[in-house]
């Protein structure tokens, strides 16, 4: 018996062992788990910050470019009208007894163009003999060029363009040489 007794002495402090081993493992990756889950947890909210951080730069410069725009309607609406007076003054300028109409008509533009120029309105150079850019331009029509030198290039200014800050809110029409 005594070595019956033995063997059990031996094997039962070989399981009591491999018990606390697997106990260990156990500990080990419920620790690990948690490891996880945190390094999971801190991801998502890294992702999140940074989601959030976008967002408001983004809106932001959305709320930038609205402010610079704000008035690109209103502008807009308020371009046939400077054309109007552009008109009005190349045909009052050849009447010489509307001298006191013209001059008023001058002022009324020259203040109405000043006024819309503070609010960042300005006009768009374009001159006859140009080279012609679709991207600068809206051609209108194209006619026979009166001289070889002026194929591809403005022939003429039929309407103003305009722009608002930065972006263009009205193409200059103009007529091309063929």
């Amino acid at each position: 018996m005594s070595k019956k007794n033995k063997k059990q002495e031996v094997v039962e402090p070989q399981v009591e062992e491999k018990e606390v081993e697997d106990t260990q493992e156990n500990e080990l990756t419920a620790e690990e788990k948690l490891q996880e889950e945190l390094a999971k947890e801190k991801d998502k909210f890294m992702r999140l910050f940074a989601e959030f951080e976008n967002y408001k730069k983004r809106t932001s410069k959305e709320r930038v470019e609205l402010f610079k725009t704000a008035g690109e309607e209103v502008m807009q609406s308020l371009l046939p009208v400077l054309d109007d007076f552009e008109r009005a003054l190349t045909h009052i300028e050849d009447d010489k007894e509307a001298e006191e109409l013209r001059k008023g008509v001058l002022l009324i533009y020259q203040k109405l163009l000043t006024t819309l120029e503070q609010k960042g309105l300005s006009a768009i150079e374009v001159n006859s003999g140009d080279t012609f850019d679709a991207e600068d331009h809206q051609a209108i029509t194209q006619i026979p060029a009166p001289t070889d030198d002026m194929k591809g290039k403005v022939i003429d200014i039929v309407e103003k363009g305009y722009k608002l800050g930065d972006k263009v809110i009205r193409y200059p029409k103009v007529v091309v040489g063929q």
